[in-house]
């Protein structure tokens, strides 16, 4: 793509949606943590999307020449509204067929957590064999988990994880799951074969199988208060569309599968995001391909007729 085509582009997507966005500030139906600026957001965004490419079976085209300028536009309206920046992992862009998407990573979840529900502090520890937890149900909650653990139990077998909540004047969230349940978590995944019962050998859920437990229990403790809350603004309907089925099949079948997790980057995708190029299941021709997200955005612009008779 040219200098001029990106132009082109970034007129009908970035400018959009910094506009919107500006008119959404206005009339007082967004704010942005002190700490959040929605013009670096869009930058960093911006030259992510020049690199970020489609799968093999659409000959890892870029996105934006390949995505429709809606997709595009909504995508990056998606983030911004949630007061996510992708330059510190909080999400990532993945494009489904002509469509692009936003999806947040489990930082980004945390900190939407934190914005929306008024979350102080997120954490979450895995359970090994032979750490003894003690803990008792006080009206159906979670309450005073007493975690002990020696040093030689981390390489023993996990047993589960939790996620602790906290918000202000002590009020205390715990979520708790076995392993048995992160795993049926995990299942849901097309990558997870049917019959399997245990992480596949080499694969993410294999090799990283701690931190990719502590991400599924933040996951689920995040998304009580997300979806329990009664905010009925932009920023609530935005992160409707991240969830439940739409977000699982984006997630099985997009042109990359992101393992979000604090630890040191490697060079080998598989270690870090095993198959962000490789046989993107949503690039089938009898795939159905869900329809571009509605998010708040309203597109000004004519969408230009599909070029490359993709039969999306």
């Amino acid at each position: 793509m040219s200098s001029n085509q990106l132009a082109m582009v970034k007129k009908d997507t970035v400018d959009v949606v910094a506009a919107k966005v500006k008119e959404f500030q206005e009339s007082g139906e967004l704010h942005f943590p002190a700490n959040y600026s929605p013009e670096n957001a869009l930058k960093s965004a911006w030259l992510i999307l020049q690199e970020t490419k489609t799968g093999k079976k659409t000959g890892y085209q870029p996105v934006l020449d390949y995505c429709t300028k809606n997709s595009i536009a909504n995508a990056l309206l998606d983030m911004v509204v949630q007061g996510l920046n992708p330059q510190k992992k909080q999400g990532y862009f993945l494009s489904y067929g002509k469509t692009l998407v936003f999806q947040r990573s489990y930082f980004g979840t945390m900190a939407v957590t934190k914005n929306v529900a008024g979350a102080k502090t997120i954490d979450a520890a895995v359970i090994y064999e032979g750490d003894t937890v003690d803990y008792e149900i006080i009206n159906g909650r979670i309450a005073n988990l007493n975690h002990k653990q020696q040093f030689g139990n981390l390489d023993k077998k996990i047993l589960g994880a939790y996620c602790t909540i906290t918000f202000g004047e002590g009020e205390v969230y715990i979520e708790l799951m076995t392993i048995k349940e992160i795993r049926t978590a995990w299942s849901k995944s097309q990558s997870w074969n049917n019959g399997q019962e245990v992480e596949a050998k080499g694969s993410v859920h294999e090799e990283f199988t701690q931190e990719m437990a502590k991400k599924t229990v933040i996951n689920r403790a995040c998304k009580k208060f997300l979806n329990s809350s009664n905010d009925a603004s932009v920023v609530m309907q935005t992160i409707s569309h991240d969830e439940d089925e739409v977000q699982q099949e984006i997630e099985d079948n997009a042109n990359g599968e992101v393992l979000d997790m604090d630890y040191e980057e490697v060079q080998d995708e598989q270690k870090q995001i095993e198959k962000q190029t490789e046989e993107p299941a949503a690039d089938e021709s009898n795939k159905k391909v869900p329809e571009e997200k509605q998010s708040a955005l309203e597109m000004d612009f004519v969408e230009e007729p599909e070029k490359n008779g993709a039969p999306f």
